[in-house]
């Protein structure tokens, strides 16, 4: 099941873009502030009624799917998402499983406790949100996008608010999603980790593509340089490297 986007355009935001992203693939999608990166992790989701061409599943246009299938098909973490209640981290990642309405509560329960297990989270599955530490709070809204169990994670600077051993664990657990079956999309701000952990990048610039590809292209050093403005250079071993700039 394809993931793609025919000449999608958001006004003011994208252009032109056409891309296929496969499962079993963890893509990243990089550029600098402003250049559409959450943009289009959002029109991937079909939160965003694109002004021109559109976004297709399995080959299906997004805009004709019922919502219930979308919300199976696709996990959708935005950048600053809110929580609304004060919820216990149980009750907020058991709220990934309302797509799943009627399937019975044995399964649901199961993929609610494979979900807190992944994120590390079992010894705070009674707290409330409100006495969670920022990256404890990230952690749990990553879990309720598991819980659903969708063929797609799509995630919005997941590692932002997690500290180092989290940030790896997280992206372990991408790996690990992406050899299960699943499409993972992340937007990345993090360059070394899109070039150390990513199948694919992304890069975007101003609303346009300006590379596609393996890491290592599509993050080589003259993008890097053309893209955001500064020299660069990669230092260190193929899966370990680090960008060194200036």
């Amino acid at each position: 099941m394809t993931l793609a986007t025919l000449s999608l355009g958001v006004k003011s935001r994208l252009a032109d873009l056409t891309m296929t992203l496969d499962l079993g693939e963890v893509t990243a999608i990089c550029g600098p502030n402003g250049a559409g990166k959450s943009t289009l992790l959002a029109s991937l989701a079909g939160l965003l009624a694109p002004d021109a061409g559109h976004v297709a599943l399995g080959g299906q246009p997004m805009a004709g799917l019922r919502p219930d299938v979308r919300a199976r098909t696709i996990g959708y973490l935005p950048q600053m998402p809110e929580v609304a209640w004060d919820l216990s981290v149980e009750v907020l990642v058991s709220l990934g499983r309302l797509p799943w309405h009627g399937v019975p509560g044995s399964e649901a329960q199961a993929a609610i406790d494979d979900a807190i297990a992944a994120m590390d989270l079992e010894a705070f599955r009674h707290r409330r949100v409100s006495q969670l530490s920022g990256g404890e709070r990230a952690r749990s809204l990553m879990a309720r996008v598991l819980a659903t169990g969708p063929s797609w994670l799509l995630a919005d600077e997941p590692l932002a608010s997690l500290d180092l051993a989290h940030a790896a664990s997280l992206v372990a657990c991408f790996r690990k999603q992406a050899q299960l079956g699943r499409g993972v999309v992340l937007v990345l701000h993090d360059l070394a980790m899109a070039m150390n952990h990513a199948d694919r990048v992304i890069v975007l610039d101003r609303g346009r593509l300006a590379a596609d590809g393996a890491p290592e292209l599509a993050l080589g050093a003259d993008v890097v340089a053309r893209v955001w403005g500064c020299p660069a250079r990669w230092v260190g071993e193929p899966g370990a490297r680090a960008l060194s700039v200036g």
